[in-house]
């Protein structure tokens, strides 16, 4: 089994982890840590070195706990969701966990953008952790 992983670093990016490692102990499965950042204009170097900071100690966490992980930073001018999909299905992954976050009684029914795009375009089932 593979499993997708969309990962910022933040708090709950700290839930995903620990749900990924549950995921990856009960299925035997290889997690992929993704980050996606715009690229160009939009992204600082700043930006660049703190998301691979970010994936290398999730990495190294997973690797610790006995679980098999590659990291991937995507810098490719695509929306995040657009990342994470297409990550997805270019390597025939089984699942993906994402976070998601609520802004008002409307952003609870439609999710963030990245969550509402990954659920409703993704070959496969879609976790989402708040």
């Amino acid at each position: 089994m593979k499993i997708v992983v969309g990962y910022k670093g933040t708090n709950v990016g700290q839930d995903i982890l620990q749900l990924a490692l549950k995921h990856a102990k009960a299925f035997d499965a290889k997690v992929f840590l993704i980050t996606s950042l715009a690229g160009g204009e939009k992204t600082t170097r700043e930006q660049v070195t703190e998301a691979e900071e970010n994936l290398k100690k999730a990495g190294d966490y997973l690797t610790n706990e006995g679980v098999s992980n590659q990291t991937h930073l995507l810098i490719q001018g695509r929306s995040p969701g657009e990342d994470l999909v297409t990550f997805a299905a270019e390597n025939n992954c089984d699942s993906i966990i994402l976070g998601v976050k609520s802004r008002s009684k409307v952003g609870k029914i439609l999710f963030g953008s990245t969550a509402q795009f990954v659920i409703l375009r993704a070959h496969c089932p879609v976790t989402t952790v708040k």
